[in-house]
């Protein structure tokens, strides 16, 4: 179709996919750390007080102790490429570029720090997306996650005249498809390992326990993948929780407390994976994979495992595509 004189350029059609995480500073620093933290720790969907309570909390102590100690392990886990969450995040972006055909791109962004979900959701846009799955990658729903990460792409969205169709991924928690992925690559990575695991730990993210009773499904829907993963793998699963902040009561049993617990009752070998990460980062590399070691051999523990997340492995790959493909039904002709 010929365009009168003066008409801007109007890209192809296109459809997006846009992987969304958690965040991650843009460097190991003490000033980028304080950055992320202060974007992190004030969004209410993270910490549920009142801004006239919290932020000088937040401000005035937290802000001001905490980054030095969270640069310390960020540059224990750092890579070449960046942080592992956004170097896995880019990685699994690229294995599925290719994966819906012409005409579909995919790309990917942070909740917090770089790049940022506004942006990339504009540029999205200006490339001819008419149509955008938005893709919270936390297979678990909670409203601190994914509800935030939603949060942001909806709140640009709403500073624009033309707006495209939107979908948003369902949490995929019980999935055939993703227990079956996690089924395999636990199984392939105890397979590696130099000793059998007399316990296996399922270490998901804890969430304040009143979140629970104020109708998050996130706890149900961790115990149900812990369930549905143990019936695949044909062996026991022992579910904790993780990274415990503040005062509050938190979902339970914790993550280092049951390290410990294992080894002074006499289990002396432990494999632990994160199946609530869609990618190792700063909680998995180096609170479980270092720390949780530390915590289990000082109790008595004397073989330690971390495996890892789907990451950018084949199988998780090929889940991703299967999933996201599900949803991009009517929107593509699918083989």
């Amino acid at each position: 179709m010929n365009l009168p004189p003066g008409h801007p350029v109007i890209p192809a059609p296109k459809i997006g996919v846009l992987l969304m995480n958690l965040g991650t500073p843009d460097g190991p620093d003490v000033k980028s750390v304080k950055r992320y933290l202060g974007e992190f720790l004030s969004d209410r969907r993270v910490v549920e007080l009142p801004a006239i309570a919290w932020q000088p909390i937040l401000r005035g102590i937290i802000l001001n102790t905490r980054p030095k100690k969270s640069a310390h392990a960020y540059s224990q886990v750092w890579r070449d490429d960046g942080s592992p969450l956004a170097a896995f995040t880019r990685l699994q972006a690229a294995g599925l570029a290719d994966a819906f055909g012409p005409g579909v791109l995919v790309d990917w962004a942070m909740r917090y720090g770089s790049p940022a979900i506004a942006d990339r959701l504009q540029a999205m846009k200006d490339a001819g997306c008419e149509r955008i799955l938005l893709a919270p990658l936390y297979p678990q729903y909670c409203a601190a996650t994914t509800a935030t990460a939603n949060d942001r792409a909806f709140a640009h969205l709403a500073t624009m005249r033309w707006q495209p169709a939107i979908r948003t991924l369902p949490p995929y928690h019980d999935d055939p498809l993703y227990i079956g992925a996690l089924k395999d690559s636990v199984e392939r990575s105890i397979a590696a390992l130099s000793f059998e695991p007399e316990a296996i730990i399922a270490s998901f993210h804890g969430m304040p326990k009143r979140t629970l009773e104020l109708g998050d499904p996130y706890h149900c829907h961790c115990q149900k993948t812990a369930r549905l993963l143990q019936a695949a793998l044909g062996r026991p699963v022992t579910i904790a929780f993780q990274s415990r902040f503040g005062p509050a009561k938190w979902l339970g049993p914790a993550t280092d407390e049951t390290l410990v617990e294992m080894a002074k009752a006499g289990t002396r070998k432990v494999a632990i994976f994160a199946p609530g990460f869609s990618a190792d980062c700063l909680e998995t590399l180096e609170e479980l994979a270092i720390r949780g070691r530390e915590s289990f051999e000082e109790a008595g523990g004397t073989d330690f495992a971390y495996l890892p997340c789907l990451n950018d492995e084949d199988v998780g790959i090929v889940m991703l595509q299967k999933i996201l493909s599900r949803e991009l039904e009517g929107w593509i002709r699918l083989p």
